[in-house]
């Protein structure tokens, strides 16, 4: 493993976190890559847990890619689902690797999506398929 990379994998880490910590009214925040794996989570997600809404943002990932193109569009690029108590949304990041984020029902949604877009920006031109691996690497070896 080379330290570039390995820096850049816990920068990645490191936005995630920051995003969570300091966006008021989101949970907990997911990156997946494009085949549904999970890549990184927030603090504190237990591994279980995070395995299974990468499932779940690849899924809606996928639905969501399916509508773009029935509906004649090149790309998605958001879906928000709403629940009693939360919003969960799912935002495309870069060569299908896609970013989950639970928020709480009294998070302000454009607040929320602003923040979700600039996380979208900052981490998308980083992920190369060297990266995605030490990411999904590094969360088998904490």
């Amino acid at each position: 493993m080379s330290t570039g990379l390995f820096n850049k994998a816990r920068n990645i880490n490191w936005l995630i976190d920051n995003f969570v910590e300091h966006t008021v009214g989101v949970d907990q925040a997911f990156a997946v890559s494009s085949d549904g794996l999970l890549m990184a989570a927030s603090s504190g997600i237990e591994r279980s847990y995070g395995d299974r809404m990468a499932a779940v943002v690849s899924g809606v990932r996928s639905l969501a890619e399916g509508a773009a193109r029935l509906t004649g569009r090149e790309q998605f690029t958001q879906v928000i689902m709403e629940f009693p108590g939360a919003y969960l949304f799912i935002s495309s990041v870069s060569g299908g690797s896609t970013l989950g984020v639970l928020a709480r029902s009294e998070a302000d949604l454009g607040i929320v999506g602003y923040e979700i877009a600039m996380l979208v920006q900052r981490v998308g031109g980083e992920l190369t398929p060297e990266l995605i691996a030490e990411l999904r690497n590094s969360l088998s070896h904490p």
